[in-house]
């Protein structure tokens, strides 16, 4: 399911933001999120998975996605660890952690390509845009 942004942020101004999620189903466990772009890439409703980009397609949407926090997580070989950025800006300053400031987590994303191939591609995902 995709959410339209403008459409979040008129029914935000309304506070009608309820009526919007009553589609949605509520998990157990975790959050459900969207309005994540994606940089390089894809996904496709087909197949399930991220694929590259079309071409002159700068930022795709990424659907509702639900993150669920596990401990001692073994990442998928078949999924693209993907970097979640706060902006298109990678750089930042390095926290004490090792990562940039501008990192926020990486998002597991199933692909049919490995995982070299998505990072030469500078594939990532990002809370938003810089327009």
């Amino acid at each position: 399911m995709y959410r339209n942004q403008e459409e979040v942020y008129n029914a935000c101004q309304k506070k009608e933001e309820g009526k919007m999620d009553e589609a949605v189903v509520v998990p157990e466990d975790g959050v459900i999120v969207h309005g994540l772009f994606m940089d390089a890439m894809k996904w496709d409703d087909g197949s399930m998975e991220v694929v590259d980009a079309l071409p002159g397609e700068m930022n795709s949407s990424l659907p509702m996605m639900h993150m669920e926090p596990r401990r001692n997580n073994t990442p998928d070989p078949k999924c693209y660890n993907s970097p979640l950025y706060k902006t298109s800006a990678r750089a930042g300053v390095l926290s004490t952690t090792g990562h940039s400031t501008n990192f926020v987590v990486a998002v597991q994303l199933p692909s049919h390509q490995p995982q070299d191939y998505w990072i030469a591609k500078g594939a990532a995902l990002l809370c938003q845009l810089n327009e």
